[in-house]
């Protein structure tokens, strides 16, 4: 403020005035012009020089800075000053992702427009870098959307390149974060190194195999109202609940007495292996069998929507009991001959399956002729990639889920064949474990009126 203060109108800063009566800080590099190469120390008259064809396939190896520049705050994007910083000749490391950009599009089949979209996102994300050269984090690459970038093609591009910092955190750790928030210090630092050892396994002795996350998202949904029932209670260490407290605190029954019975047994045996606690309070207790439902019909107009619907995935379900991790996993090759191979089985299908598998075929040639993904079916995110669908597809706007169809379809293949196990394990690829409950339906009470319509069976099998 003293330097603006003394400055004269039309005149450079006086810094022998200006720090007079103190020293005059000022923060560097706030308004910066990018003049282009060509330019500089070029007069009027010289004409601009031209880059040689060859220049860009010719790209050395861009070698990312070590060092972070740190920030004194952060401030939002001025959208004018991003307009003016990504319209600069490429740089180096803008140049080499230039090249990976140009021959991963032409390996996946990308269209025109999603290689400018994702070109300009890179230049979006080298105009706001905190440290220009280095390495870019994913944080900030999903964060392109409020701004007009794109996020997920250009996380690919960046790996390709070697030149991004996978930050993201998994949804788990939120989850874990939101339900141990109100817990004691102590409980918490042993919580999470039960976390860490489930996600990512461990490599020292004792060693452990990393769990999907989703196992972890479930113990914590049967430990957390135990955990907080404890602290309330006074507890400040896992280290002082004893077998007592343990078995006090479960629920009577049911899924979420299975849930803490398998999610405290695999704490307590992480804690005991690294010497955070000394007894382990679940050791000998045998886990509580969870009682298995009875698969009921669905209902007839929400089964006749489904075996009705243009949809191959939804009818493939609907005439066959496929699972929703099959279909993601589905190949083009699986299909061949009107026969679709699952792992060891291989089964005709269905004529209606068969014709709208056909047009979805066409659908999926003209729509993307140059996709490279293998997957049976893809979509408008997976095409330009190689990943599956996720498995809510197509189940978003379906009237039904793929697991109520299924069941469905075999409870109606049970009851039609009066109870053949042997038929339904080999037709729908279950054990005889799962194949008994459905057969266990033949006798049920509920079906017994002959609640279950059997004129919706098919001949599909």
């Amino acid at each position: 403020m003293e330097g603006r203060r003394l400055k004269e109108p039309g005149r450079a800063v006086d810094f022998a005035a200006v720090s007079r009566n103190g020293q005059q800080l000022y923060l560097a590099n706030l308004h910066h012009t990018y003049v282009p190469s060509d330019r500089r120390h070029r007069t009027k008259a010289e004409p601009a020089a031209v880059p040689p064809p060859q220049q860009r396939n010719d790209v050395a190896q861009c070698t990312p800075v070590r060092w972070r520049q740190l920030l004194l705050f952060r401030m939002p994007p001025n959208q004018g000053a991003l307009k003016r910083r990504i319209a600069v000749p490429d740089t180096e490391m803008l140049t080499y992702c230039d090249t990976i950009l140009h021959e991963h599009a032409a390996r996946h089949g990308w269209s025109k427009k999603l290689t400018n979209e994702v070109k300009r996102s890179l230049k979006l994300l080298h105009a706001l870098q905190d440290t220009p050269g280095a390495k870019i984090h994913a944080s900030d690459v999903l964060e392109l959307p409020r701004i007009g970038g794109t996020a997920l093609s250009t996380l690919e591009i960046l790996a390709a390149a070697d030149l991004l910092v996978d930050d993201r955190t998994l949804a788990v750790r939120h989850y874990f974060a939101k339900h141990t928030a109100d817990l004691p210090p102590t409980m918490v630092n042993q919580l999470q190194t039960w976390l860490d050892v489930t996600i990512e396994g461990s490599r020292k002795a004792p060693r452990r195999r990393a769990r999907h996350p989703q196992t972890a998202h479930l113990h914590i949904l049967g430990m957390s109202p135990i955990l907080r029932a404890w602290a309330e209670a006074g507890h400040q260490s896992l280290a002082e609940i004893s077998r007592d407290d343990f078995t006090a605190a479960l629920p009577a029954k049911g899924a979420h007495r299975n849930f803490a019975e398998q999610g405290f047994r695999a704490l307590f045996r992480v804690l005991k292996a690294r010497k955070v606690i000394f007894v382990d309070p679940t050791r000998g207790l045998p886990i509580t069998p969870v009682n298995a439902t009875v698969p009921l019909p669905q209902n007839t107009e929400a089964i006749r929507s489904a075996l009705n619907s243009r949809d191959p995935a939804v009818a493939l379900v609907a005439f066959h009991a496929v699972t929703s991790p099959q279909l993601a996993a589905m190949q083009l090759t699986d299909i061949r001959d009107g026969r679709l191979t699952l792992q060891d089985r291989r089964f005709p299908l269905a004529g209606p399956v068969l014709i709208r598998l056909g047009a979805y075929l066409d659908h999926r040639a003209k729509t993307w002729p140059a996709t490279c993904n293998t997957h049976l079916f893809i979509n408008r995110k997976t095409a330009p990639r190689t990943t599956p669908v996720s498995r809510n597809f197509p189940w978003i706007a379906a009237q039904v889920k793929p697991q109520a169809l299924r069941e469905d379809r075999i409870l109606q293949e049970i009851h039609s064949t009066g109870g053949d196990v042997r038929r339904i394990c080999d037709l729908f690829g279950l054990s005889i474990t799962a194949a008994l409950r459905y057969a266990n339906t033949i006798e049920h009470p509920d079906l017994a009126d002959g609640s279950v319509d059997r004129s919706r069976t098919n001949g599909a099998s």
